[in-house]
């Protein structure tokens, strides 16, 4: 019972029990005397006078001992227990306050000493942890992009089939109706049949090294792939193993296989009974050819030759049409062709002018460039010419048409059908010319030009190029240095280049943010001081309302550009996720945070990050006397904005972005080195904007 009761509690019981004991001892000892000694008229009640006079001063010594008791020594221990539970469960890194614990001799110390190891010991533990974090960490890193640049999907997932790992591939191919997500069930994207066998194949075998191929579907767009599932070793905790499964879209080869299938079923169909009638004609004119009936039978023996030969040259065509359906072609643009081959010309001393427009070409870059600068060397060691050029020529359908000219004699048909056979490169003798024509489903012959030869090689698939698009960024991003970064610090005590920025900009239907609406939403990410290309947010964004000319003119986006946009609901939920857990900046920012609170409701989510201006910012580093407009501040940091990217959200974004990053520096020196230290200093300039972190 008394175990239950606190240090504090059952000191004062004793002290009250010693109270007690020692007035019934005192009371005790009064009543002996009187029942021994003589009858002494009015010694009783000087007695009982002197006891309880005897009774109340031991009350009040005893009260004071224990005050002094409880004081220095029962609440000085529960304070030092309370300091030690704290460094050994809560972390606490700091020294013990000794003071409180003076009047408990040599055991403030020995606890200090006992904590002060238990401290340097779980920092030797955690430093050798994070030197191990960093290692796992950099195997991490170096197996993530690994895996980004496999071109096949690859899953981990659980005996339930929950998602653990999935790679960019695997979002491209499983994408229905939305990208895979962790811990969500593979079998909502893959139909179950074929991945449940599978499964259980392999677990009934209890093989870990085995493996089992497997074809399956998608359930959105009904997209066949071609898997190989590999179950993983039980774990210690028991339950279903999990599995990975590597995946690649087999829906165009599965497509060309059944074409060239029913293509050779059609050949067999539509040439059997020609040839057939045929032989019963040639037959019957060949056991009496001076009849008269025979050659009545000629126009049928013509008819059936001349269905015979077209239905040979139809099949024909549509099978060259097909050849390349299944074989691995990219596109290649053809300056990049036309550049390979004039390095390789000119390498071996040879002139090549290239001339053409700028097409896409479905083709084996390789092969190709090969293939001409064989036939180069091979027209130039016969003697036939010299002066090459090759030009492309557009065709009007899919196509276009590779011819190699040159200045000299033409090249007979029959020279160049055995140059065919020849290989186009020493270092790879098994690819011959005619191995180059036939991935490409093509033929090539030769022609007579004015003063010269030719070799004309057509494309079969080709189309205009455009511009450029920009270098796609890879599935993984790293920062090495942000492993050694600080964590647990508050915003307002952490330094500005540890935490993490969204910058962002939006683009209106109006200055009014009461009023108008937003009709695009733009972000990028800071991290680690820098700002991560790959981490960008753009959309555009249906206002549900017209956008007044004078707004188009300034930032371009007309009605016809967001038809079909998500809405500021869709819109906002995506971006406040993309901004989770960071600092927002914009320039001039109540206008836009203004206009992003207002949809709070609709969106489902509050923007109470913490926020940064680069307006103030600027008045703190250059004063409220100078402009602090985008154009103005960026001009003061040498930042250029393309004009075309001026008043587009993405644009002002970038430079917003950049602004900041340059301002970071300059407010260090003025010794704003923390979060909080320059959300002080803005407050003094809060006459140009509203503070909105301000609380309240």
């Amino acid at each position: 019972m008394l175990e239950r009761l606190s240090l504090r509690i059952r000191i004062l019981l004793f002290f009250v029990l010693l109270a007690v004991g020692g007035i019934g001892a005192m009371v005790a000892g009064f009543w002996l005397s009187l029942a021994r000694a003589p009858q002494v008229e009015g010694l009783v009640g000087a007695l009982v006078q002197a006891g309880v006079f005897a009774g109340f001063i031991m009350l009040g010594l005893v009260a004071w001992i224990w005050l002094l008791f409880d004081t220095h020594v029962a609440r000085a221990i529960e304070a030092l227990a309370n300091a030690i539970r704290a460094r050994t469960h809560a972390a606490v890194d700091g020294d013990l306050d000794r003071d409180r614990a003076r009047y408990l001799g040599d055991l403030a110390p020995a606890a200090a000493e006992a904590t002060r190891s238990l401290i340097e010991t779980r920092s030797a533990l955690a430093e050798a942890v994070a030197r191990e974090t960093s290692r796992l960490s950099a195997e991490k890193a170096r197996l993530e992009k690994l895996l980004a640049d496999v071109p096949v999907a690859v899953l981990l997932c659980t005996g339930e089939h929950q998602l653990v790992f999935y790679n960019g591939p695997a979002v491209e191919l499983l994408g229905a109706g939305g990208a895979p997500g962790l811990d969500r069930n593979l079998l909502e994207y893959l139909r179950e049949g074929p991945i449940a066998h599978a499964y259980a194949r392999l677990v009934d075998a209890g093989d870990p090294d085995a493996a089992s191929d497997l074809l399956c579907a998608t359930t959105g767009s009904a997209r066949l792939l071609a898997g190989r599932m590999r179950v993983l070793r039980r774990t210690e905790q028991g339950g279903p193993p999990g599995y990975v499964l590597t995946l690649r879209d087999v829906t165009a080869d599965m497509a060309a296989h059944a074409s060239r299938e029913a293509l050779l079923g059609e050949v067999f169909d539509r040439v059997r009974r020609p040839a057939a009638n045929l032989q019963t004609v040639i037959g019957v004119v060949s056991e009496a050819p001076d009849l008269p009936e025979s050659a009545a039978m000629m126009p049928a023996m013509l008819d059936e030759v001349a269905a015979l030969t077209g239905a040979i040259t139809e099949l024909g065509q549509r099978y060259d049409a097909g050849r390349t359906d299944w074989r691995p072609l990219a596109e290649t643009r053809s300056a990049d062709l036309f550049d390979s081959l004039r390095a390789r010309f000119e390498a071996e001393g040879r002139a090549l002018t290239c001339a053409g427009p700028e097409l896409m070409l479905r083709c084996d870059g390789f092969e190709l460039v090969a293939f001409f600068d064989w036939l180069g060397r091979r027209v130039a060691a016969e003697g036939l010419g010299q002066d090459f050029r090759l030009d492309l020529i557009e065709e009007d359908g899919p196509g276009a048409v590779l011819d190699m000219c040159w200045l000299g004699k033409p090249l007979n048909v029959g020279d160049f059908d055995r140059w065919l056979e020849e290989a186009v490169d020493p270092a790879a003798p098994d690819l011959t010319a005619r191995a180059v024509l036939n991935t490409h489903g093509t033929e090539a012959w030769t022609e007579l030009r004015p003063g010269g030869g030719a070799v004309r090689l057509p494309i079969r698939n080709a189309r205009r190029a455009t511009r450029r698009p920009p270098p796609v960024a890879r599935a993984v991003v790293y920062d090495f240095d942000l492993l050694s970064k600080a964590r647990n610090a508050a915003v307002a005590d952490a330094r500005l280049e540890d935490l993490t920025y969204v910058v962002f900009d939006t683009e209106t239907t109006g200055l009014t943010p009461s009023a108008d609406e937003i009709v695009q939403i733009a972000a990028v990410r800071l991290v680690n001081g820098r700002r991560v290309r790959g981490e960008v947010f753009d959309t555009l964004v249906d206002p549900q309302r017209a956008i007044p000319a004078s707004s188009t003119s300034v930032h371009g986006i007309t009605e016809d550009m967001v038809k079909g946009a998500p809405t500021i609901a869709e819109a906002g939920q995506r971006f406040h996720g993309f901004a989770r857990g960071s600092v927002l900046i914009a320039h001039n920012a109540p206008f836009d945070m203004e206009f992003l609170r207002r949809h709070e409701t609709a969106i489902g989510a509050s923007f109470d990050h913490p926020v940064l201006d680069t307006v103030l910012l600027s008045a703190v580093v250059f004063g409220q006397t100078e402009q602090h407009s985008l154009d103005a501040l960026t001009a003061r940091l040498g930042i250029t904005i393309p004009e075309e990217a001026r008043h587009t959200a993405i644009g002002d974004t970038v430079a917003t972005a950049d602004a900041f990053l340059r301002l970071v520096p300059m407010l260090q020196a003025r010794g704003l080195v923390t979060f909080g230290d320059v959300l002080r200093e803005v407050r003094r300039h809060g006459r140009l904007l509203k503070d909105l972190n301000a609380k309240g």
